[in-house]
């Protein structure tokens, strides 16, 4: 016990001043969100401090390992969600989806085109991540647990990715097995669902309730990030100064460049080659959803909006539309699920200099695309969702703390991607229902929508 407090006693006495700072930002954080200071502007406050603090204790010499600590703790509890929430929001997703025949039709189109979508969006991130290198000005030890992994063949890879003891593969960390257990018990949900509901209505049930008091625990430590982001960005920028806030600069543009190109390129595309309608019309009939989706950060604030611009100015059937912009919501992580977590995988890889082959960048991908359902529903996907792929990966879960200043700037382009696939999506299932309304789609007098209901 004397050997306990010797240790505490140390700790205070050198780093008594890391202590008394993270204590006093803390409260200044805590008396913002009594304030009811919005969330992303208390993650930006948080960035900010943190970055003055860091550069602060560089020029005073000082030790931030008690501020760290703290950052350490946040990192910890994202660690300890990411296997639990997963496999059962896997689970409350699919298994949701209570009519094995519709599932077939319109659901397997509708999961086809988001997956698809995000699979595409990883491989955007993954190459304008690359060629702009967005970590390459920030050179970081890695973390004292991290250890180089062998590059394994590629059977291997795909051999690991199969469920042998999904229990033992949980209490491992991998995630991948266990997101692969999950969707097989939720199609086998569906199917004695489809004979008979009540066999499968207590397991539904219980999956529900559990997926609600996930979504608690997250809201819990989501709660903590501007917390978290002051205390690694102190910890950061004691180190590289100013430069921090450039490269994090760097990230910004980065995400920007591959989110314009995917909205562009891929959805314009999609909505010119398949839907075979002009995407420009398509883009301004659509601008109420772009609009609030942008502002709000939320597909969820965004869902009544898209509903009406899906039904009433892409004249897509209500059938498909109520199917489709509701699991939108919860499922299409285009850019969320995609095209950030591939950026941050590189710029982790490069912060910590960390070679990556193609068997990781082909891991990347698949694992994005899984991972995607994963995080349906939850708030803040992005950074479950991206955990998730540096786990699969094996690098450094600081990677996210780093960016996670800059999230709430990059988060109103992701939501904007996200909603708009939901959109595109709802008009190429519509399409190939023929359920879309092609004369009045062409008409250019639309009806009005109110962006009240957001």
């Amino acid at each position: 016990m004397g050997h306990i407090d010797n240790n505490f006693l140390s700790a205070i006495e050198t780093n008594w001043y890391s202590f008394v700072t993270s204590i006093f930002v803390f409260l200044v954080l805590f008396y913002l969100a009594r304030k009811r200071v919005s969330f992303g502007a208390r993650v930006l406050i948080g960035l900010g401090i943190g970055l003055v603090v860091g550069i602060l204790f560089q020029n005073l010499d000082y030790d931030t390992k008690g501020i760290t600590t703290f950052g350490s703790i946040y990192i910890s509890l994202i660690r300890m969600l990411v296997v639990p929430l997963v496999f059962i929001l896997v689970l409350n997703s699919i298994s949701s989806l209570t009519n094995l025949e519709y599932l077939r039709k319109i659901g397997l189109k509708t999961f086809a085109w988001f997956l698809g979508t995000t699979g595409v969006g990883s491989i955007i991130g993954l190459v304008i991540a690359l060629a702009f290198n967005p970590g390459s000005g920030i050179q970081q030890a890695a973390p004292a647990d991290f250890e180089a992994r062998e590059i394994p063949a590629f059977s291997e890879v795909i051999l690991s990715l199969v469920p042998s003891n999904p229990i033992n593969e949980a209490a491992n960390g991998k995630v991948v097995p266990v997101l692969i257990f999950a969707i097989f018990l939720a199609v086998a949900i569906i199917k004695l669902g489809s004979r008979n509901a009540e066999t499968v209505k207590p397991v539904r049930d219980l999956i529900q309730s559990l997926a609600q008091v996930l979504h608690q625990v997250v809201k819990f430590i989501i709660r903590l990030t501007p917390y978290g982001v002051f205390a690694l960005i102190a910890g950061v920028t004691s180190h590289y100064g100013w430069e921090t806030l450039q490269e994090l600069g760097s990230v910004i543009i980065t995400s920007y460049v591959a989110l314009i190109v995917h909205f562009v390129l891929v959805f314009g595309g999609l909505v010119f080659f398949v839907a075979k309608v002009n995407p420009i019309r398509f883009f301004r009939k659509i601008y109420p959803t772009i609009a609030v989706a942008f502002t709000t950060r939320s597909s969820y604030a965004t869902l009544p909006v898209n509903l009406d611009v899906i039904t009433k100015r892409l004249h897509v059937s209500p059938r498909i539309a109520s199917f489709v912009a509701p699991l939108g919501a919860s499922v299409n992580f285009n850019a969320c699920g995609g095209i950030w977590p591939a950026i941050v995988v590189v710029f982790t890889a490069q912060v910590y200099s960390i070679d990556l082959s193609f068997t990781d960048y082909i891991v990347l991908v698949l694992v994005s695309i899984v991972s995607s359902i994963g995080v349906a529903g939850v708030p803040g996907p992005a950074v479950i969702s991206t955990t998730v792929v540096l786990t699969a990966l094996g690098l450094p879960l600081e990677g996210i703390a780093i960016v996670a200043g800059v999230e709430a700037l990059i988060d109103m382009g992701r939501t904007t991607v996200n909603a708009t696939g939901t959109t595109v999506t709802s008009l190429l299932v519509a399409n190939s229902e023929d359920e879309f309304d092609r004369e009045a789609f062409n008409n250019d007098k639309d009806d009005e929508i109110s962006l009240q209901t957001a």
